[in-house]
């Protein structure tokens, strides 16, 4: 049986909550939805550039739960990107 699910700690709500690929041509493109979690793994490890043990420290979150966040937030950004989806950030276990 799993274990019961932390909450994981958020530095700042994102500024922006969609992004959308341009030239649609009017229709609405599939969604591919980052939870703020997976946001914030993303923000501390590739734009911030720390090292996985500070982020996950950061997060209040062990390195493997960290590693795994990092890991599916940056294949649902490379489908979005690949297929021109809509980044939607929204949900997650999380406290600021």
């Amino acid at each position: 049986m799993p274990g019961r699910r932390r909450c994981r700690r958020v530095g700042q709500q994102p500024a922006f909550t969609a992004f959308n690929p341009v030239g649609t041509n009017g229709s609405t493109p599939e969604e591919a939805i980052l939870s703020i979690d997976e946001f914030e793994a993303v923000r501390l490890k590739d734009l911030k550039g720390l090292d996985q043990s500070k982020c996950a420290e950061m997060m209040e979150i062990s390195q493997p739960t960290f590693h795994r966040l990092v890991v599916s937030a940056r294949r649902k950004i490379a489908d979005a990107l690949t297929h021109g989806k809509t980044i939607k950030i929204e949900g997650g276990n999380y406290r600021f």
